[in-house]
């Protein structure tokens, strides 16, 4: 069984989504500490000049765990995300299909990162048919720090690899942890697949949300997602 763990995302990007069906289990991050400069209130998505950030404007002070984060309502950030998104995929061939949704989404009062996080990460596994068992770390006994925090976790999960992101994971993580408990460490093998995208004109651009890739492709999506390998070992074989 291949487990892997990552934070919770705002409109999670390709690669995110990648690792998630790479994996039996998914272990969602959502109670470890906030960085204000990840990818936990922010993405990208793309529009006719090409790819634009949405950030979620929050309340956050030095190391404060995710799941106490709170978004600042004062600013209108619903309002410019919603025409945003509507204006980059009203003419995407699925965006019908999904639309209902996402206006709902920003016409909620959210209070939590995480709440509004949360009800965009299950539609989105949902609505590209991703089977991955997944599990939140604040409602399991997530114990230790870093490296050692992770290999704790897939013992108790009974994993036998662990898989985590692109190699320069390599420079942070202590394989010798995992090797002592009999767990093989896999490293994400993900190149970004070029799919048919709205405004041509700009040009393809890799690396946005997932969104970009569902509202353009619809059901074709995590086919064209996990094309090729997934996954390699660290000699760069394929695992």
């Amino acid at each position: 069984m291949i487990v892997a763990a990552h934070q919770l995302h705002y409109l999670p990007w390709l690669r995110y989504i990648h690792k998630i069906a790479a994996a039996d289990v998914f272990v969602v991050l959502d109670n470890i500490q906030f960085n204000k400069n990840g990818w936990q209130n922010r993405n990208k998505i793309k529009t006719s000049q090409g790819a634009f950030c949405l950030t979620v404007p929050v309340y956050h002070h030095f190391g404060q765990v995710l799941n106490e984060v709170r978004i600042d309502n004062k600013q209108p950030w619903k309002r410019k995300h919603w025409g945003n998104f509507f204006n980059g995929y009203r003419k995407a061939p699925y965006f019908g299909e999904h639309e209902i949704f996402f206006k709902k989404m920003y016409e909620t009062e959210w209070g939590k990162l995480n709440d509004l996080n949360y009800e965009i990460f299950f539609y989105l596994v949902k609505a590209l048919g991703i089977q991955t068992r997944i599990l939140r770390s604040s409602e399991i006994n997530l114990r230790g720090e870093a490296t050692d925090r992770l290999a704790v976790l897939c013992k108790d999960l009974g994993a036998k690899a662990y898989l985590t992101g692109a190699f320069a994971a390599q420079e942070y993580l202590d394989e010798s942890l995992f090797a002592k408990e009999g767990i093989e460490v896999l490293y994400q093998h993900f190149e970004c697949p070029e799919y048919s995208q709205a405004y041509p004109e700009a040009g393809f651009v890799p690396e946005l949300s997932v969104v970009d890739l569902l509202l353009n492709c619809g059901p074709k999506s995590l086919d064209i997602l996990m094309q090729g390998k997934h996954f390699t070992s660290k000699a760069g074989e394929a695992a």
